[in-house]
């Protein structure tokens, strides 16, 4: 018997407002237990809204940059900054379109350190597909942040 693993990994950029990369970070991520149920759906229509939004947070709005390590009962972010429109779509990495695909691009007007991402299937609210917890990013007014973020669904 096969089983089917949702095996995701996380690439954050941070860029200065002359585009210089301050910082890049790549992580493993972890698929929430709302994230297996909605994509569960998906497979037979019983779900019909993808997951296109990222968000990044700071984990606390009384101590920012204090997140949580990720759990599967996660449902939100500790505490949400920023959620964008991300550039959607597939790519192969053992079997042809076999991992999805998020591009999302963050664009600083005021200062933050962040310190978690996630994948939502709404521009607010919503479910998380996933979530990643990493050391404390600090961004200020002209910054950009580029999150590339890949699942591939694998047998196993």
């Amino acid at each position: 018997m096969e089983g089917i693993n949702l095996i995701g990994e996380v690439e954050i950029y941070v860029f200065d407002k002359k585009g210089r990369i301050k910082k890049k970070i790549v992580l493993k991520n972890l698929i929430t237990n709302v994230g297996y149920a909605q994509v569960a759906g998906l497979i037979n229509g019983v779900v019909t809204t993808p997951f296109k939004y990222v968000a990044v947070g700071v984990g606390s709005s009384t101590s920012p940059g204090s997140c949580t390590a990720p759990s599967a009962t996660d449902t939100a972010l500790g505490y949400e900054v920023a959620r964008v429109s991300a550039t959607v779509g597939r790519t192969t990495t053992s079997v042809t379109n076999d991992t999805a695909t998020w591009s999302a691009t963050f664009n600083f007007t005021a200062s933050y350190s962040l310190c978690e991402a996630g994948i939502f299937d709404a521009s607010s609210g919503g479910n998380m597909l996933s979530r990643v917890t990493y050391s404390v990013v600090n961004v200020v007014s002209g910054d950009t942040l580029v999150i590339n973020w890949k699942i591939q669904a694998k047998s196993g």
